[in-house]
């Protein structure tokens, strides 16, 4: 482990638990709660976290390894969440929640065995157009922000469904 991989770590493992700590705090109707723009319930959008977790340190270790990324398109993506969401649509909050912990877990001890020239490997990466970006770039973008984003849109969600219910009442 080095100083980097270890900072990249805490950051992702901060994100989880971020994310966690709110989706535990939510009313179960707030936890079926669709998301604008998105479509996905709060929970199904936490599961979903936690299910990438792995296939994003499977490709950050691709470029890690000095490989590409090759044939991974935003299509596929898609279609991996648009499947993921109807296979867990009734995703219950604590099978969410354990799911979270323990691929944020793995996903931050992987990020840990990264050694600082393995983080600063560049490859090609399909997602991005081609682009040759860094082992530490693709576990930035993918699995530590992952979590930042997610937590932003259900906050927003949820924020602007309790101030509708306020006026509402």
């Amino acid at each position: 482990m080095t100083q980097r991989s270890n900072d990249l770590a805490v950051r992702l493992e901060a994100g989880a638990a971020a994310l966690a700590q709110y989706a535990a705090s939510l009313s179960d109707a707030e936890w079926h709660l669709k998301l604008p723009h998105d479509g996905r319930s709060v929970g199904v959008v936490v599961h979903h976290v936690a299910r990438m977790y792995p296939l994003e340190i499977r490709l950050a270790r691709t470029l890690a390894e000095g490989s590409a990324i090759e044939g991974v398109t935003w299509e596929d993506v898609h279609a991996v969440n648009a499947g993921h969401a109807i296979e867990f649509a009734g995703v219950d909050k604590a099978t969410a929640l354990a799911a979270l912990l323990v691929a944020s877990q793995a996903a931050a001890a992987a990020v840990r065995a990264l050694t600082n020239e393995q983080l600063d490997r560049a490859a090609p990466v399909s997602l991005n157009a081609d682009a040759p970006l860094t082992c530490q770039f693709f576990v930035e973008d993918h699995a530590l922000r992952h979590s930042y984003h997610h937590l932003a849109a259900i906050r927003d969600a949820v924020e602007a469904a309790r101030d509708w219910n306020r006026k509402a009442a």
